[in-house]
């Protein structure tokens, strides 16, 4: 986690920032007194392969398809996110993008959660999701 000034930050350009912000999203979902608990003891999470499945479908919906790697299915994002579960998971997502890059892949990542968000609700139409990109 950088927490550089914004203008200092740079954008999502490569497969290694993808990385860093998949690393560091999950740390913060790890460390989370609320969502840990959910994707460690109630979902059972196995990080490497959790780990491998998030750079693939990141680099994917930021970069497009790239020969050999494998797309996550929704299934393979299955995990405890309903109500006010999603939007924390979405928040933190906002936070691990805001505190290490900036520019226009940064902001299409962070509108891409909430478009994930409104899939879920859409899936479970009982949800509320909503998060404000600011």
């Amino acid at each position: 986690m950088t927490n550089a000034p914004a203008s200092a930050l740079t954008d999502i350009t490569r497969e290694a920032d993808v990385k860093t912000l998949v690393d560091t999203f999950c740390e913060k979902v790890n460390q989370d007194e609320v969502l840990s608990p959910a994707f460690n003891a109630v979902a059972r999470v196995h990080w490497p392969h959790h780990l491998f499945t998030l750079y693939n479908f990141w680099s994917t919906a930021l970069f497009g398809p790239k020969t050999g790697r494998q797309s996550a299915a929704s299934s393979d994002l299955g995990l405890p996110l309903e109500g006010p579960n999603c939007r924390r998971w979405q928040n933190l997502f906002d936070a691990a993008v805001r505190e290490n890059f900036a520019g226009p892949k940064a902001e299409e990542a962070r509108h891409k959660v909430l478009n994930l968000g409104a899939l879920l609700d859409a899936s479970f139409p009982s949800r509320n999701t909503t998060l404000t990109v600011s």
